[in-house]
């Protein structure tokens, strides 16, 4: 093969940056890597939104509070949101009733407004400039088409059954922007999440709390209560476990596998591109397609930000995930032609079959808050709320409602159920089906599972053609992992795990990396 086409090969395969909006925008601050013993009142693992809003609010009860980091402070989850701010969950309020009843659906949405009110008193606490601002939230038809969802009677009921709820909500029969009809909800939020979460990582350090990154959680033990990080022991009365896919920790195994085995992660896809001053309003915009899409804006001096979302699929079960971010630009552009698209990413969400999160004691003096769907900023920041509530022995109005304890719905148990088939399905499947016969055949830039003497290896050529040679066997469960050709991971179909191209974890629930094979002669 001649060197052009050798070069045309290797640009075939060049990434794209997927580096989100928010992180070329902020200045993050940079924290230390544990080296010693330590002795605390509270570990809270994970620096994301729930992480930091427990320990912010700790530090000012004035607990002595820990937080860990396999990462960077807002570098994974939370740093890929489109940072929606709203209290209308991804159920309809409406199946919420049906589901739950008046009094509880009611108190989904009151949790979600009341975690807006919280963020809003802290940015005005510590001063946190991140651009926060009360706006309208509309939810509305696709391409403001309303007769394919029963007409604008549909978006009626909606708002007229928040109203009768209490909430802040109006029926509009031509939305701004999209068009035709739309329920509108009052005091929905937007801000900037790096420079918010930066504020609040601030604030816990001045307070006397401690934070370290590339800090992993290697291991827990219940007497004497400790957690194992670095090689060293951080000994400790409570655990709070933020890490968006729940670990093990203090709790057993099959409890942990039991939680797990209730959360589905979605990979979900976003755009952020210039627009002009003023060209879309200061809203978020969200429609009724399945996976929905939504719209925000993040305004600049001399420029606005459109940043829009979509494209959701199962993490690890789309076999070309370019031509998702590809979809939503095209749909972008469709709204408002010439954005000039700047930065394209994606983040992960975690669905439950009841469609509410998990938040609450799952073990012995171990905290935990999952399964956000599409509300993560405002359930991370209840979940922190929560935790204190916990820690402090005060009762809580949501706890029953979210307790991870609680029984699937009816309707949430076939949710349940089809969500698990992926397990024994990829798990099967992936083992027996036919794979690449050599590593040959793996491009510069491209990831593939082939068979390899005598497993299934996860293989990948970097720009240089050098050849790095994995299991492919995600170490949570033992799925095959799939090759995702827009971030350049490995991410597994069955619980979503994902994995750099050294087998790092990326995102649990694997907690190990992938095993390099060896490729001597």
């Amino acid at each position: 093969m001649d060197r052009a086409v050798k070069r045309d090969r290797r640009q075939a395969f060049t990434p794209l940056n997927t580096t989100p909006f928010w992180s070329t925008a902020a200045e993050p601050h940079r924290f230390p890597r544990l080296d010693r013993d330590l002795q605390v009142e509270i570990v809270v693992v994970g620096a994301g939104i729930t992480g930091l809003t427990t320990a912010y609010l700790l530090v000012l009860g004035g607990h002595s509070v820990a937080v860990f980091d396999r990462g960077r402070v807002a570098e994974r989850d939370s740093g890929h949101t489109s940072a929606h701010l709203t209290m209308v969950s991804d159920r309809r309020l409406s199946s919420l009733v049906r589901s739950w009843g008046r009094d509880r659906a009611r108190s989904v949405w009151d949790a979600g407004l009341t975690a807006i009110e919280r963020i809003e008193s802290i940015v005005r606490a510590e001063q946190i400039d991140c651009d926060f601002q009360y706006v309208p939230g509309y939810l509305h038809a696709v391409d403001g088409d309303a007769e394919r969802d029963g007409g604008p009677k549909a978006f009626e009921d909606e708002a007229s059954l928040a109203i009768d709820l209490g909430f802040d909500a109006a029926f509009v029969n031509d939305m701004p922007f999209i068009g035709g009809p739309a329920a509108a909800f009052e005091r929905q939020g937007r801000l900037h999440v790096s420079r918010y979460l930066s504020g609040l990582a601030r604030a816990i350090v001045e307070r006397g709390g401690r934070i370290f990154e590339h800090s992993e959680i290697e291991g827990a033990e219940a007497k004497p209560r400790s957690v194992r990080v670095n090689g060293k022991t951080v000994s400790c009365d409570r655990v709070v476990l933020a890490t968006h896919m729940p670990i093990v920790g203090l709790a057993s195994k099959s409890d942990t596998a039991r939680l797990q085995s209730k959360l589905a992660p979605y990979t979900s896809y976003v755009v952020a591109g210039r627009i002009g001053k003023g060209e879309v309003p200061d809203a978020l915009f969200w429609d009724t397609a399945d996976p929905y899409h939504y719209c925000r804006i993040q305004p600049a001096s001399s420029h606005d930000v459109m940043i829009f979302g979509g494209e959701d699929h199962k993490t690890g079960q789309a076999s070309h995930t370019a031509g998702c971010l590809k979809r939503l630009e095209e749909t972008a552009a469709g709204l408002v032609p010439g954005i000039d698209i700047t930065h394209r990413w994606s983040g992960q969400v975690i669905e439950t079959p009841d469609g509410l999160p998990y938040i609450g004691e799952i073990t012995p003096c171990q905290f935990t808050a999952t399964g956000f769907s599409g509300n993560g900023l405002t359930f991370g920041t209840l979940s922190g709320m929560m935790a204190v509530d916990w820690i402090e022995g005060k009762a809580n109005e949501w706890r029953s409602l979210f307790d991870p304890g609680r029984r699937v719905t009816s309707g949430g148990a076939w949710i349940y159920l089809k969500e698990n088939a992926d397990y024994p399905l990829y798990r099967v499947r992936d083992w027996l089906q036919e794979k690449a016969r050599s590593v040959d055949a793996v491009q510069p830039g491209e990831g593939q599972i082939l068979e390899y003497r005598g497993t299934k290896a996860a293989a990948f050529r970097d720009d240089q053609g050098v050849l790095s040679i994995l299991s492919a066997a995600c170490t949570h469960m033992g799925c095959l992992v799939a090759w995702n050709d827009t971030e350049r991971t490995w991410d597994c179909p069955c619980h979503g795990s994902r994995f750099d191209t050294n087998g790092r974890v990326l995102a649990g629930p694997a907690t190990e990396p992938l095993s390099p094979l060896d490729q001597s002669e």
